[in-house]
């Protein structure tokens, strides 16, 4: 047989979630993520949604099984250098996907998506309890945005200081390092770091766009990107906003909703 001259790739990384037809979050999303910062990115699905930009009309889980065999089947063959988890959509898809978090020994990134752009529902309060039981003691960093990190803290949140307690509470939960994101606040979103007891900021400017679906999705996935391609948690965290600031501002303003970003934006990462 003829070698095809082609080279394994030096990162590969995983996205575990739902998908999203439309294309502009979910694994989609992820997986466009994935190949524009310079990663082979692989994906095993947990749900199916019917969805448009304009929000979802409905969603159906695989069995925790199916899940669990993609999962085992793919880390016999391309292991992962990172992960990340989108919409889990059942406590027992979250259990199969902690199990084996915690049995590959790959760093995963949670987004515990809990609802869509449009506000839809994607996870019960059952599944949410499951992720902080079974998910986040065993994840490298988790990415709520502010009514996820209230869910998960029990904090309200209006502010700075209100985020940094929540990341605290969070952490104490089991999560070494907890992402809050700012897109929620009244003034510009800033993301908290909260990582190992020690607080960052990341200051970025406020586009005023309807264009946001999938603007959780993208920053997770182009940080799991960033770490498959062996760079420190801070610089993964700027590159990764700096990208999706550029992708919300040149989004190709499509579909009659929330439309989706621009993926092809530059990512500055030096991937080339």
């Amino acid at each position: 047989m003829l070698d095809s001259g082609l080279t394994r790739p030096a990162a590969v990384a995983l996205s575990i979630a739902g998908s999203d037809p439309s294309g502009g979050a979910g694994l989609q999303a992820d997986l466009k993520t994935f190949h524009q910062f310079g990663v082979y990115g692989m994906a095993v699905p947990t749900l199916l949604t019917v969805q448009s930009t304009s929000g979802i009309e409905s969603s159906t889980c695989l069995s925790p099984a199916l899940v669990r065999a993609q999962l085992d089947c793919i880390q016999r063959d391309i292991p992962p250098v990172a992960a990340k988890t989108g919409a889990l959509g059942d406590p027992a898809i979250v259990s199969v996907v902690a199990d084996w978090v915690r049995e590959s020994d790959v760093p995963v990134i949670v987004d515990p998506v809990m609802t869509s752009t449009h506000g839809d529902s994607l996870a019960t309060d059952q599944t949410i309890d499951a992720i902080v039981e079974e998910l986040l003691p065993r994840c490298f960093l988790i990415t709520p945005n502010l009514p996820e990190a209230a869910k998960l803290s029990g904090i309200a949140i209006a502010d700075q200081s209100d985020m940094r307690r929540a990341a605290e509470r969070i952490g104490k939960r089991g999560a070494r390092r907890v992402l809050v994101k700012g897109g929620h606040l009244d003034s510009d979103p800033i993301d908290l770091l909260w990582a190992d007891g020690f607080v960052l900021t990341f200051p970025a400017e406020r586009i005023q766009s309807r264009h946001t679906h999938g603007t959780g999705c993208v920053l997770s996935a182009a940080i799991t990107a960033m770490m498959a391609r062996d760079y420190t948690l801070f610089d993964a965290v700027v590159h990764a906003k700096r990208y999706v600031t550029e992708a919300i501002r040149t989004a190709p303003g499509l579909g009659r909703g929330r439309g989706p970003l621009n993926l092809h934006a530059p990512t500055n990462s030096k991937a080339e």
